[in-house]
């Protein structure tokens, strides 16, 4: 089948290899501009371009999707499907209308759950015991296509979104696969999503880290870990700002206030949180410094 995939971060790649290891032509790659990065600002390109380059496949950056640069490109390119997984991007009518099988999203939750930009982060935050993949017809409000096919796993309980979005990534390359055999043969199926379950998954910010003592142990445990590596739960000790790696929920409780440190020492440091529970704080960053275990940290920087 002549594919047009469309993608930019990392967890969009698996897709793409897979697409070709299946013998698919792919006939162009579609991914976001290059951005500058780092202290110096160089231009970056994104990881779907870099993969696609390697296998001389044409990439393709438009700045904009409206202005009919795109849609000539795609003409040009004469696609059977367009495959899109974390673009980035929300389709206009007349490319989601070009394509004589259409257009297909590889999105990384168990819609209609989770709708938007950041669904892996947002499903460790609010605790969520599992999630998954989903595959699903294209239309032009933002992931509210008809479901083709999902899969689920289960999300350990200290997962972090790290670890998350690397098995989601190549859950979603395998079913991608599996789905397209099915478009192919006329055998997939589609099924309307309930509005009534519908949720977001909104841009992450900054905004979000402060931690809260009086929440519970185990919802700061959450935001742990549901926003590693970017953009950090963030507290204070001392005056000193940290941004927060890992935690761990204790099976203990505490009658002090909440945001008392109980013990700074070799394990880590313990803390009274909302409802009487207690998290450890075992890895953090001080402002300026490297990232490092509480542990270490203590060693020359001693907690009362």
């Amino acid at each position: 089948m002549k594919i047009l995939f469309m993608g930019t971060p990392d967890f969009a790649v698996p897709s793409l290899q897979s697409l070709i290891e299946a013998g698919h032509e792919l006939v162009g790659v579609f991914t976001q501009p290059d951005k500058p990065k780092n202290r110096g600002m160089k231009l970056q390109p994104p990881p779907v371009k870099e993969f696609a380059l390697k296998l001389n496949i044409p990439v393709y950056q438009p700045e904009k999707l409206k202005d009919g640069t795109a849609l000539s490109i795609i003409q040009e390119r004469k696609p059977d499907l367009i495959v899109v997984a974390a673009y980035g991007r929300i389709l206009p009518k007349d490319i989601l209308e070009f394509p004589v099988l259409g257009c297909i999203n590889v999105h990384s939750s168990l819609l209609p759950k989770y709708r938007g930009a950041a669904p892996i982060h947002w499903a460790i935050l609010n605790g969520e015991e599992e999630s998954g993949v989903t595959i699903m017809h294209m239309a032009e409000e933002l992931d509210a296509g008809d479901i083709i096919c999902q899969v689920k796993t289960s999300i350990d309980p200290n997962e972090t979104v790290e670890s998350l979005h690397d098995r989601l990534a190549l859950l979603g390359a395998e079913l991608l696969v599996k789905t397209i055999t099915e478009i192919e043969k006329g055998t997939a199926k589609a099924t309307s999503q309930d509005k009534a379950l519908v949720s977001y998954a909104p841009m992450l910010s900054r905004a979000l880290s402060p931690m809260n003592w009086s929440r519970s142990a185990q919802e700061l445990h959450n935001q742990v870990r549901g926003l590693v590596p970017w953009p950090g739960a963030a507290t204070e000790f001392s005056g000193v700002h940290f941004k927060i790696w890992k935690s761990k929920v204790l099976h203990e409780k505490s009658k002090e206030l909440e945001g008392t440190v109980l013990e700074a020492g070799n394990t880590g440091i313990k803390i009274a949180c909302g409802g009487g529970s207690v998290l450890l704080i075992e890895e953090l960053q001080a402002e300026g410094k490297r990232r490092m275990s509480a542990a270490d940290y203590l060693r020359g920087n001693p907690l009362k």
